[in-house]
């Protein structure tokens, strides 16, 4: 058997799509004979322009293939992003051009990697299995409503609906999305494999750093762009916080610029180029509360923000800035945790003060999302598709 597997991002770069891809091709590996192939087709690592890691261009690793095609240096911006992705079609077209398959599978974050795993399957006649991980349409629709990429909205509401059709079967890693997407194909069973949390060693984090070192800190790590907001809240919490508090961000994203600016002249604001996993762990157990938020928009309201489950592995207190399915999630699954309304510096404080300063364990929530259990499912779902299914 002869698998094909398309995600813009894997390991050792950084994000979800790559922490989520990484493991489930392993499993897929172990589930799997010697003669079997996994190939993957992928990227340089280019997920942040600050973050810079050596991959090899070609590499095999037991019964598994990586090609990773290199793109142009891009900061994230739109055209920028439609660069690097022309050249990742071109060099999945060359790859897969005289190859056969028993399967297609993609993980997509914007569409266009769902869009051109379509493409593959329909020329290899192959059954594909998606993994959607985002609304791109809803998300042109409220993020670009006065740009003029919002004229392309109707393309991409096309492409959504051809490549949905398209697939033998479609995951979902929100429940939040099952009624836009059931709307496109109501014959189909859709899948809700979310997120999920690599190993964090609960018993690394004590109580003593969040409460006893010289300041009380707000840990956000993650992406700076349109869809997390930050340069709209962050300026307000860090003019109000008392003395004993401070903010360190780590991450990058087509935002981060807007954000140095906004920030310019606070002092309890500290921001960090990404960094390793493993060094990432070292600035949750230093944290009191770890931030998350998203901005406000009708869109994200489906959303369920991968960063949810690696907080909340780490014991630490948890304040969310969310609405809708995530605010759903946290208030019914995350211990010592608090909401408010995105962009509300006033519920921010306010939830703030409601959080205890202590590690809490969350034993059940962690083993109920465990990545690797989480990806055993998805690959066992994987497995069972007909090869003999006909993309439409």
């Amino acid at each position: 058997m002869r698998i094909l597997v398309l995600s813009f991002y894997f390991e050792p770069d950084l994000g979800p799509g790559s922490f989520r891809n990484s493991v489930l091709v392993k499993d897929l590996s172990k589930k799997l004979t010697d003669e079997d192939i996994v190939e993957v087709i992928t990227t340089e690592p280019n997920r942040y322009h600050t973050f810079s890691v050596s991959a090899l261009e070609n590499e095999t690793v037991g019964n598994i293939k990586i090609h990773r095609i290199p793109l142009p240096a891009h900061k994230n911006g739109i055209v920028d992003q439609s660069r690097a992705f022309m050249s990742y079609i071109r060099g999945v077209l060359k790859v897969t051009q005289n190859q056969s398959y028993d399967l297609v599978y993609a993980s997509s974050g914007r569409l266009m990697t769902a869009f051109l795993a379509t493409l593959v399957a329909r020329r290899k006649r192959v059954p594909l299995y998606l993994d959607i991980r985002d609304i791109f349409a809803d998300n042109i629709r409220d993020l670009y409503s006065q740009s003029p990429v919002r004229f392309l909205l109707p393309l991409f509401e096309y492409i959504e609906r051809f490549s949905i059709r398209s697939a033998a079967r479609v995951n979902l890693v929100s429940p939040g999305f099952i009624e836009h997407f059931r709307k496109i194909d109501p014959t189909k069973d859709f899948r809700v494999f979310t997120n999920g949390i690599d190993q964090i060693n609960n018993d690394d984090f004590s109580d003593e750093l969040l409460c006893h070192s010289e300041y009380k800190e707000i840990l956000y790590a993650g992406n700076i762009g349109d869809g997390q907001g930050l340069h709209k809240i962050i300026p307000s919490i860090a003019s109000r916080l008392p003395l004993s508090w401070r903010i360190r961000i780590i991450g990058d994203g087509g935002r981060r610029s807007l954000l140095e600016t906004a920030i310019s002249g606070l002092d309890n604001v500290i921001l960090v180029a990404p960094v390793p996993r493993y060094e990432l762990v070292k600035y949750y157990r230093a944290a009191s509360v770890l931030f998350v938020h998203l901005n406000d928009c009708l869109a994200f309201e489906k959303v369920l923000p991968s960063k949810l489950f690696e907080y909340s592995a780490s014991g630490r207190p948890v304040l969310a800035g969310v609405k809708g399915v995530a605010a759903t999630f946290v208030r019914d699954n995350i211990e010592n945790s608090a909401v408010f309304p995105p962009c509300d510096a006033d519920g921010f404080l306010k939830a703030l003060e409601t959080l205890c300063l202590e590690n809490t364990s969350r034993h059940s929530f962690c083993e109920q999302y465990q990545r690797s259990y989480i990806a055993d499912k998805m690959t066992d779902d994987i497995l069972t598709l007909d090869c003999n299914y006909l993309v439409k």
